[in-house]
């Protein structure tokens, strides 16, 4: 990670920590990096998704880019995993994606993706930290006909979406689904999708206004989905975050299905047809214990990589791996996607449904979840805090009493000031007391904001 750029783009508070500015300079690095050595003009593609920020945001990438001579295409608002499919099949330099992700409506973020759709290389992310912090000259500016211009291009959010609905196996007719689309990137796109291919579709949640996004609602609030379900007798529901990467989803009788949950279903729906690649899932340090359990039942073999789809994606890639994915939701189908993609998850826990014809609690019957607790504590420095000595030995003091029944895990976020800590044991009780024992000294230690 750098000093701006975390594992999911440049975030933070809009004009607090990610200002307009930034973005100006960021479009015209990017414009003049991707033109200088290219004999024809750079081409660049961005979407964003409804947060109120998100449209100053654009405009700033737009004045920086088209300064540097790139001409750019815009999606308008869209989810990332759509950016990222324009980006590869349309040939773009890059593409941008101004989004937040889960966080409340007052942050914003700038996502960046390489030519192939993948998050940008920590090489090039660096080169642009430096011309942040005026290391690098100042770049020249494109004049007469060099100068770049826009273009709209809703177009390519259309395409994305009939490719979404080329990818199903099965019609939805009959099926009642519910969406819940946290009046993010997926109002849109989502019940297109579903509708086109039959469903019955209930969507709440679609109706943003700037301010709404993420607000007791979407994936990080799936009770909220969980409960219309129920109450509405539907067969199943799908929560998206803000920029539609991750996907929660609801069976009809109000089971939650994480990502772990999904990345059983359907790796063993891969496995008993043959095509799990590898017979191995990629699944990072955050799943739970009763996955690991479920799929050495199954017969399956995992990899664990560090938090983050992009540590997932990288292990995916140089392993050949087809299926990885997040406890959170972002899961990738690296045979149609280079990134999380929440509306993709959905459409594969129906081919596993409609295939098997079982609810997607019956497919999650056979993985016990052990409790889990996590906690986030803000701190005035992510690495004095983890690094502490007492915090060290707090931790050891915990995985020792805990052996082989449970495991502690404490991480830096890599998008906010804060260090989690992570608890499974065999109840929740034992949970929360070994993590606030953790948290209680980083506390002491004086680490907290």
């Amino acid at each position: 990670m750098g000093k701006y750029f975390g594992t999911d783009g440049f975030r933070g508070e809009a004009n607090v920590d990610l200002t307009y500015e930034h973005a100006v300079k960021i479009g015209r690095f990017l414009g003049w990096y991707y033109g200088k050595n290219n004999d024809k003009k750079c081409r660049v593609v961005i979407g964003k998704d409804t947060r109120r920020s998100s449209y100053m945001f654009e405009y700033a990438l737009v004045a920086g880019l088209t300064a540097s001579g790139a001409d750019v295409y815009l999606m308008h608002v869209t989810t990332t995993p759509s950016v990222s499919y324009v980006t590869r099949v349309d040939e773009f330099d890059c593409g941008i994606m101004i989004s937040a992700s889960h966080n409340p409506f007052y942050d914003n973020g700038i996502k960046l993706l390489n030519g192939q759709g993948e998050k940008m290389d920590e090489e090039t992310i660096l080169k642009i930290e430096a011309y942040l912090d005026g290391e690098i000259p100042e770049l020249p500016l494109a004049n007469k006909e060099e100068i770049g211009r826009t273009v709209d291009y809703v177009a390519g959010r259309n395409r994305y979406t009939g490719y979404l609905i080329s990818l199903a196996q099965h019609s939805f007719k009959g099926i009642k689904v519910g969406l819940d689309c946290s009046n993010g990137s997926a109002w849109q796109i989502a019940k297109s999708v579903f509708d086109a291919l039959g469903a019955q579709t209930y969507v709440i949640n679609a109706n943003p206004d700037g301010l709404n996004i993420n607000t007791n609602c979407g994936s990080t609030h799936i009770d909220v989905l969980q409960k219309y379900v129920v109450d509405n007798g539907l067969d199943v529901g799908f929560a998206y975050d803000g920029d539609a990467d991750r996907c929660m989803a609801v069976s009809g009788d109000g089971k939650i299905i994480d990502g772990d949950l999904t990345l059983y279903i359907y790796g063993t729906y891969m496995k008993e047809r043959g095509k799990l690649a590898n017979n191995t899932v990629v699944t990072t340090v955050m799943s739970n214990f009763g996955l690991y359990k479920a799929f050495d039942e199954a017969g399956i073999a995992y990899e664990k990589t560090a938090v983050g789809d992009k540590y997932v994606y990288e292990n995916m890639v140089n392993n050949g791996h087809q299926i990885g994915g997040e406890q959170s939701g972002h899961i990738i189908f690296s045979r149609y996607a280079t990134t999380g993609d929440g509306i993709l998850t959905s459409l594969k826990l129906m081919q596993a449904m409609l295939g098997k014809e079982k609810t997607l609690s019956q497919l999650a019957e056979p993985v016990t979840i052990f409790p889990q607790v996590l906690k986030n504590i803000r701190v005035k420095s992510k690495i004095e805090a983890r690094s502490d000595v007492d915090v060290q030995a707090a931790v050891d003091a915990v995985a020792e009493k805990l052996g082989n029944d449970g495991r502690i895990l404490v991480r830096e976020s890599g998008t906010e000031p804060v260090v989690r800590v992570m608890v499974e044991a065999a109840t929740l009780e034992e949970c929360e007391k070994y993590v606030d024992e953790v948290i209680d000294v980083i506390k002491a230690k004086g680490h907290t904001v």
